[in-house]
Parts: structure tokens; sequence; C-alpha cells
């Protein structure tokens, strides 16, 4: 394919993901335990289109739009945006497809600061609750990844398999220090915690995002900045080097900006998985493996994948909710499995 027709293509797909993201955007404002009009959140957004309806939004539907529903819809598309993201820098840096931001303990150490700061601050005033848990989430997060990158770094080397060991060790540990938690926590607590386990974007409002999405979109906008350097490694790490690729640096920067995104989503929805292992893949079915497109693509899909399942599990049940990381899980974990069987060999070259 000559290189305007790659550009087209490229085009092609940035925009129909874009529509995706704005129609799962859309969906995310109108359906709920009570639907409202999209003329009607059009004019809740818009005072100026509001104004001309017949009757104008009320102070409900106004209030539902802009101070339950935006701020979920938001999180939702910035979150699923970053975990793609991640989970395709994470397969470029490990040059498997079955790779995935989990795999480095990131998630399950965000996710027992959680549940500690939860424990602990049972008694802290709601202002302080709000700031310390997605706190305690991030530094969570952030020593997981230190404890796995430290074990794996060696002679000024980080060795991929090491890595992924560590992380798996890291995974078991924090998950148990979980299950502790959950063994003496009281139900109040642990409904708490429940929340971070599943996952879910119930809870985080205008504050909680206010704090973590600046870090979120710098990094969606950093990350697809190291494409080619990632297409270079997809040849070998001997061959990245011999066209002038610091492969040792690529791979700190890289491990860092996912650990600082996935630790940050965490802090803001709990536990979320196969989003970072699902857009990827899919992105690269169709657009081939060249990163200057998945890796933006990525971010793409995965912030409509994962607004799109929020409305499906917002209204499967009305009005109770599914958190959506068990919905997520649903439709990952079968896929994972058809992944595995795909490539069993790159598996067992790991």
């Amino acid at each position: 394919m000559s290189a305007p027709s790659r550009l087209r293509s490229r085009l092609a797909l940035m925009f129909l993901l874009a529509v995706a993201v704005v129609a799962a955007a859309m969906l995310g404002l109108c359906l709920g335990s009570s639907s409202i009009a999209l003329s009607r959140v059009i004019g809740s957004l818009i005072p100026a289109i509001g104004a001309g309806l017949d009757p104008p939004p009320g102070a409900f539907e106004i209030g539902t739009v802009l101070q339950l529903r935006l701020p979920r819809v938001v999180l939702a598309l910035l979150v699923g945006a970053s975990l793609a993201q991640s989970g395709a820098a994470m397969q470029g840096l490990f040059r498997n497809p079955l790779a995935d931001p989990g795999l480095i303990g990131v998630a399950s150490g965000a996710a027992f600061g959680a549940a500690l700061a939860i424990l602990l601050g049972r008694q802290a005033p709601e202002s302080m609750r709000i700031v310390s848990i997605p706190l305690a989430a991030f530094a969570g997060g952030l020593l997981s990844a230190a404890l796995a990158s430290g074990l794996a770094r060696s002679d000024g080397h980080t060795r991929v398999t090491t890595l992924l060991l560590a992380g798996l060790a890291a995974n078991a540990l924090f998950a148990a220090g979980i299950g502790f938690i959950v063994s003496i926590a009281d139900p109040s607590a642990l409904r708490n915690i429940s929340f971070w386990m599943f996952g879910s974007l119930a809870k985080s409002g205008w504050r909680e995002i206010a704090l973590i999405a600046p870090i979120l979109i710098a990094l969606l906008l950093w990350l697809p900045r190291q494409a080619h350097a990632l297409n270079a490694l997809q040849l070998g790490e001997a061959e990245a080097r011999h066209l002038g690729i610091d492969v040792e640096r690529l791979k700190r920067r890289v491990l860092a900006g996912v650990v600082l995104a996935v630790a940050c989503c965490v802090a803001l929805s709990g536990l979320i998985g196969f989003v970072g292992l699902l857009a990827p893949h899919w992105i690269r079915l169709w657009a081939g493996p060249d990163h200057r497109t998945v890796l933006p693509a990525s971010a793409l899909c995965g912030a409509a994948l994962l607004a799109t399942a929020d409305v499906i599990a917002r209204t499967s049940f009305a009005p109770q909710e599914l958190p959506v990381g068990i919905l997520t899980a649903v439709l990952g974990a079968p896929f994972f499995l058809i992944l595995l069987m795909r490539h069993r060999n790159r598996v067992e070259s790991w």
C-alpha cells in the first residue's frame, strides 16, 4: 500500500473511531435509570439550545446530565482510553499481543492501597476520604511497579521475563493483602472495598476527575511519541539498538508511563480488566502493527468500549447497577482464551 493510501486509511479509521466515541458518549448521557431525549441532553449541555426547546430542560434534567451522567461519561472515556493505550504500549514493549498492564502488578497494588485507605479512614471526614483513597491507590500502584521492576533489573538491564515473574509475585502479594483487609473490614468498609475490586464508575465526580484527569490527558498525548521507538523494537532489541534506539531508556519510559496511567485509572474506577487487551488487539487486526496508528487508535477504541460497557452495566438490570468490571471480564476472558490458543507458540517463547 502506498504512503498516501496508508494515510487515508489511517485517517478514515480515526474518523470512524471518533464517531464511535461521540455515539457512546451520547448514549451514556441519554440512558440510565430514566431516559432523557437527545435534544434535551444537548439543551442541558448548551443553554442557548435549551432555551429554544418547548419546554426548556428543567432543573432535574440539567442536574442529571451535568452532575451525574456527564462526569461518569468523561470518566469512562478517560479510563477506557488510558487503559487501552497502556495495553497497546505494553504489547509493543513485550512484543506479544497477550501483554496487559496488569501483568506487572500495578492494578492489584493500587487496589490494595485503596482498600487500606478505606479501612484506616473510616472515621476520617468525607473531604479527606475523597482525596486519600485515590492517592493511596496511586501510591500502591507505584509501589507494586517499583517492586517488580527492581527485581527485574540486573546489570543495568530490565529483563522482560523476570519482570513478568516479578509482576505475578506482586499480584499474589497484594491479592493476599486485599484478602486480609476484606476479612477484618466492617460491612460499611467492605461495600466500599467491593467497589474497587469489581470496578465501577459510579462513585467518582468532578472533584476526583479534576485531581487525576490532567495526568491521564498528558500521558495520552505523550505515549504516542514513543511510537517510532516501539516500531523499531518489534525487530528485536539488538536491531533496535543498531537503529539508534536506547532500548533500556525506552523500557523505563514506557513502563513509567503505563504505571502512572494504570495507577490513576484504578484510583478513579477500581479494577477494570481486559480493556487494555481487547482494544489494542482489535486495532491491530484492522490497522496493522504500526504504533503510530495503534497507540492513538487504541485510545479511541478503549474510550468507546468502556463508555458503551458502562451504559450496558447501568441499564441491563435497572434500577440495580452491574459493576462495569464484571461486564468487561465476561467479554474479555473468552477473548483472552481465544488469543491464547492462537498465539500459544509466542507465549512459550517468553
